[in-house]
């Protein structure tokens, strides 16, 4: 028997400033925040961001969280794709803001056009072009 799956419900994300990342992922991304709490006995902050129309990412502080390697291609979550309409817009966004972005790429196999960046805990994120 295998289970049905219907669609990814979230992404849990855990970084280490919670401000520096909640204004990376609300003001740099444009995510709307869904709902905000603050659990105090974990000194713990979840805030729940929503993208696009069915998907959702919960950020989450911890205090003092472990580092977690992800170059080179550690085992694991490998980077977080976000499909975009305009890869050269998408790109200039986020440039404004003064994050750093890789030359865009052209995927061999679709043709589409992609790129990398990161978040502020070095999260690896992928504009993937329409």
């Amino acid at each position: 028997m295998i289970p049905r799956i219907n669609r990814i419900h979230h992404i849990a994300i855990i970084c280490s400033d919670y401000n520096r990342s909640r204004h990376f992922y609300t003001k740099v991304l444009g995510f709307v925040v869904l709902a905000e709490v603050y659990r105090a006995e974990r000194d713990s902050w979840k805030l729940d961001l929503q993208v696009g129309d069915q998907y959702q990412i919960e950020l989450f502080s911890f205090p003092d969280p472990p580092a977690r390697p992800s170059r080179p291609e550690a085992a694991g979550l490998r980077h977080l794709a976000f499909e975009v309409d305009n890869i050269d817009d998408a790109v200039a966004a986020v440039q404004s803001h003064n994050v750093p972005v890789e030359p865009i790429r052209v995927d061999e196999f679709t043709g589409k056009r992609f790129t990398f960046f990161a978040d502020p805990d070095g999260l690896p994120i992928e504009f993937y072009g329409r």
